[in-house]
């Protein structure tokens, strides 16, 4: 027997046991002789064993049924579109071995409409949840609620501390906001002032956002090379409209300007502005490698986007839960994806 590879009739057979005993004592279904019970244990531990959960959830009578809070991808930010790709395929694995996920889809915009959908997954009477708390005081809210009615939830994409979640997959957003800072760092003059562009109806509530701000700004007094201003703008609308009139007056008024950073995933709105007045002198950086992010990166308008591999986020969120329904295995509290670096030059290799 190879330590991971070995099965219950291993186990048994290595005990001089019935199957039946090796499995009341691994899964604690009723009385054994303690004697027995740890030469069992030990046995297990010995050669690493593991529980197939996709056996284990044939054998149970019941349906598992997951339910996913998203936002709606849309034509302006498909980066949602990433992560309902990742759900999707591993769903699609799942369905044989009675796993049921429903999709409870809001505007990413609108903090009304994740209650609403809120309301709905609450409603459906899931057995465990997938939430991306997008909105801090809405998501703290959705999160009591699904303790009183006992349903386990896990956050994706978004972390947010002081709630009972069982686990948390997706970036380090603070650290994310220290890569950000880093790769501006090494190409700006040291003189030259750097603009902070967040985009967001409710810089507060936004959590994820607010903590890249918080590590942008935690790397130029830790390790920072650039002695320039650091100055912020929050615009409450993505669009170009509302981007460009802010950043005309900013940029007019602010002519050492060297570099822009984009907390959030619409860093190609601030490069339209850049191309229409022809600002090739001005470093972009941003977030999430999307189609219009990409048109944009591959024009050098921006020059580089921080990566934290969405699909992947999915797939891992929904293995997790199925896991802990179907065997309460306890997910990593916080699962981070890798941050990458992405330019020009290394695209490709994400869409």
């Amino acid at each position: 027997m190879t330590k991971g590879h070995i099965t219950i009739k291993d186990i048994a057979n290595e005990a001089g046991v019935s199957i039946g005993t090796v499995d009341r004592v691994l899964h604690n279904r009723g009385e054994v002789a303690e004697a027995t019970r740890k030469k069992i244990e030990s046995i297990a531990a010995q050669y690493n064993y593991k529980p197939n959960l996709m056996a284990r959830a044939l054998t149970t009578n019941r349906t598992f049924h997951i339910g996913i809070l998203i936002p709606q991808a849309s034509s302006t930010n498909n980066y949602w579109s990433s992560h309902y790709e990742g759900i999707r395929q591993k769903a699609f694995e799942l369905e044989t071995y009675a796993v049921k996920v429903s999709f409870f889809r809001f505007d990413i915009n609108t903090a009304t409409d994740f209650v609403r959908a809120s309301r709905e997954l609450v409603e459906a009477k899931v057995n465990g949840a997938i939430v991306a708390p997008l909105f801090k005081k809405e998501s703290e809210e959705l999160a009591s609620t699904l303790d009183v009615y006992n349903i386990p939830y896990l956050f994706i994409d978004t972390d947010l501390n002081n709630t009972n979640a069982i686990g948390f997959v997706g970036e380090d957003a603070y650290q994310s906001g220290r890569v950000a800072a880093s790769v501006i760092d090494f190409g700006l003059p040291t003189t030259s002032d750097i603009l902070m562009v967040n985009l967001a109806k409710d810089l507060d509530n936004a959590q994820h956002i607010s903590s890249r701000n918080q590590g942008f700004l935690s790397y130029f007094m830790d390790f920072g090379r650039n002695n320039g201003v650091r100055m912020s703008v929050e615009i409450t609308q993505a669009t170009f409209e509302a981007v460009s009139e802010r950043l005309t007056s900013v940029l007019d008024n602010n002519k050492n300007i060297g570099a822009i950073w984009v907390s959030g995933g619409h860093t190609y709105l601030v490069a339209q502005f850049l191309e229409k007045n022809a600002r090739r002198n001005i470093i972009l950086v941003g977030h999430e490698v999307y189609e219009q992010n990409v048109v944009y990166l591959q024009r050098n308008y921006i020059q580089f986007l921080i990566a934290q591999q969405p699909k992947e986020q999915g797939i891992k969120a929904l293995n997790s839960m199925f896991a802990f329904l179907t065997d309460g295995k306890q997910p990593i509290k916080q699962e981070y994806q890798k941050v990458e670096i992405v330019n020009s030059e290394n695209v490709r290799f994400y869409i």
